[in-house]
């Protein structure tokens, strides 16, 4: 694999993207868009704080728009951009390798944690 330097703001790029949350809301997102409590259920470990952190900054960093639903009440849905749908193929790709080597972690995880205990 071909090296890859990234500066600062790369860096911090990457940070907001692969955080805890930002993988499995672009994921929601990429199917369509969804109004916040949506992405509530469909992420249902995170807290409605972290979510709104999230949606922020995927908005800020042009992933993610908000948009204003005219109906009665007046709704808010967030849609992935076209900058974000470009996302699409790698956070499937991370994703579908997190649930095909789960295991495969879990067991380096155990032994990691068996060597650490013997010392």
């Amino acid at each position: 694999m071909p090296e890859v330097e990234l500066n600062g703001d790369g860096r911090q790029l990457l940070d907001q993207l692969f955080d805890k949350w930002s993988l499995l809301v672009l994921a929601a997102l990429c199917d369509r868009p969804r109004r916040f409590n949506e992405l509530r259920q469909h992420v249902p470990a995170v807290t409605p704080k972290s979510l709104t952190a999230c949606l922020r900054r995927l908005e800020r960093n042009g992933m993610v728009e908000r948009a204003v639903v005219s109906t009665e009440p007046v709704a808010i849905e967030y849609r992935i951009t076209s900058l974000g749908r470009t996302l699409r193929p790698p956070v499937r790709a991370v994703l579908e390798w997190a649930v095909e080597h789960l295991d495969a972690v879990e067991a380096a995880r155990c032994h990691y944690d068996e060597r650490r205990m013997e010392k």
